[in-house]
């Protein structure tokens, strides 16, 4: 499976942003797809997740009620729709897919990654 995310960018705190990564090469439905960042100086970590079958989602606690993740099989792609950014929110943003992101959480690691887009939030 390959991974393409897009979206990133410089914005201002409490603007928006929407990430979106395109999958290929293998059967997108049936992965749970995520979302993690990466700090400059930081260990990698996770985001948000979404569930192959369920569609139930995850999110860590320092972006629940900001962040939104949401997939669309048809168009083999996932979405994080990122309200009322802050600085700290600035990061590496990479996303992943495995069979069950739910056990690759602590520690990081997923079955296939995306090369990950800059997001930067200035205050």
């Amino acid at each position: 499976v390959q991974l393409q995310a897009s979206g990133g960018g410089l914005v201002q705190a409490g603007d928006s942003l929407r990430l979106s990564c395109a999958a290929s090469g293998g059967t997108f439905s049936i992965y749970d797809m995520g979302w993690f960042r990466q700090a400059p100086g930081k260990e990698r970590e996770f985001v948000a997740s979404i569930r192959w079958n369920s569609g139930r989602t995850y999110y860590a606690d320092s972006v629940k009620g900001r962040f939104t993740i949401s997939r669309n099989n048809a168009k083999n792609t996932v979405y994080l729709q990122m309200n009322s950014l802050k600085p700290e929110d600035t990061a590496v943003y990479y996303c992943a897919a495995d069979p069950d992101l739910r056990l690759r959480i602590t520690p990081v690691q997923a079955a296939y990654w995306g090369l990950g887009t800059q997001v930067t939030v200035s205050s």
